[in-house]
């Protein structure tokens, strides 16, 4: 999972990623992995160390089952598949912003949905 805020800002005030770390937390059975370029400081303030903070977006993908994206950042847009290929447990995207390309991430093997 992606942290999220309002778009290019560290404003977390109605951050979708805020309640989705809560219902996937409480679901139980998952650890959630946590990447933003310029958040990460805000979320350990508000929700301490119930996620995994991690260095870059591909590190968020080492061995997860699924990737959620619920930011829109510019470094988030053109991923290497080949790299998220290697990473992942499991190839599913779940994409909450809608900035990839169904057909070519689908091309590259991965189970895409579009959410919103």
């Amino acid at each position: 999972m992606k942290i999220g805020r309002l778009p290019e800002t560290d404003d977390m005030r109605e951050a979708p990623a805020l309640v989705l770390n809560d219902k996937i937390l409480e679901a139980g059975g998952a650890t959630v992995k946590a990447y933003d370029p310029i958040v990460m400081s805000e979320c350990k303030r508000r929700i301490g160390d119930e996620v995994m903070y991690c260095k870059d977006m591909y590190s968020a993908a080492v061995d997860v089952n699924a990737l959620l994206l619920v930011i829109e950042w510019k470094e988030l847009r053109m991923p290497s598949y080949d790299v998220l290929d290697k990473a992942m447990a499991e190839k599913v995207i779940l994409d909450g912003r809608n900035i990839y390309d169904a057909k070519e991430v689908k091309e590259n093997g991965f189970k895409y949905f579009k959410i919103g």
